[in-house]
């Protein structure tokens, strides 16, 4: 097992693809699994990134595909929060450790110090790639076939996992509810290129709420709309069934009121 900044023993990347049950040219299999911090210290060499942006768009399409047919009574809404669940950095993250695809990753002495064959956003951005190279190479039924491999366990309890599915599109519906509106994500990043760090932080008529941050702007989305509907479930709590009393958007509206003048 790999300790402190130590690296595991790389296998061959053929191993990898027995594991994929596709064939990838080895070129392509070595672009596929080449992170930007590896590509940097290389001297500017391709990375994998093109092939994640490739990856990203095929396992949205085939997921989206799968969803509308498995569920036709289903509103966007809850298809969405589906996709969502399923194409997520945790679930892809989650495919890639078992894959075992952290060992096969080609990282820069950087990352492989703080563990970033570990790292969430590594190996589902890995994932993509793949999923992108194989796409390259033999077309889209093949890139389906491979992507519900990857996928059909997630996709089997997509409809039970709730409000986390997809946490833009539950904040956008808790504010809605709420008499709120629409959460506006102010976006910032630092750090070079090849390491940069994205900054997420919702805003709600004027007052700021959760924060987030990732390697990708939609994961820092993610975890700001995340912290932001946990904080409205808190502060503006929708009244039971058959309460008396104000509704939500008088008891927004009020709260709302107190913020501006604190």
């Amino acid at each position: 097992m790999a300790k402190g900044g130590t690296s595991p023993a790389r296998p061959e990347p053929t191993a990898l693809l027995e594991k994929l049950g596709v064939h990838l040219d080895p070129e392509l299999l070595v672009l596929a699994l080449t992170h930007r911090s590896f590509a940097h210290e290389a001297g500017g060499i391709p990375t994998n990134e093109r092939l994640e942006f490739l990856g990203d768009t095929v396992l949205g399409l085939v997921v989206t595909e799968a969803l509308y047919r498995r569920h036709p009574d289903q509103s966007e809404g809850d298809l969405a929060r589906m996709r969502a669940a399923t194409v997520s950095q945790r679930a892809l993250a989650a495919i890639a450790r078992t894959l075992g695809l952290g060992k096969y990753v080609l990282l820069g002495k950087g990352e492989i110090r703080t563990r970033g064959f570990e790292k969430d956003s590594i190996l589902s951005d890995t994932v993509e790639a793949l999923i992108g190279a194989t796409y390259l190479s033999h077309g889209l039924e093949t890139s389906r076939e491979l992507v519900h491999r990857l996928v059909d366990s997630t996709l089997d309890v997509a409809a039970s996992l709730g409000a986390g599915l997809d946490w833009k599109t539950s904040l956008q519906e808790a504010a809605a509810e709420r008499g709120l509106g629409s959460p506006d994500y102010i976006a910032t990043f630092e750090g070079p290129e090849h390491a940069r760090i994205f900054h997420s932080t919702v805003v709600i008529d004027g007052v700021t709420y959760g924060s987030g941050s990732g390697s990708a702007k939609k994961h820092a989305e993610q975890g700001a709309a995340e912290e932001t509907y946990r904080t409205l479930l808190e502060k503006f709590p929708l009244p039971e069934p058959g309460d008396a009393g104000t509704g939500s958007t008088g008891a927004a509206s009020g709260s709302k009121a107190s913020a501006s003048g604190a």
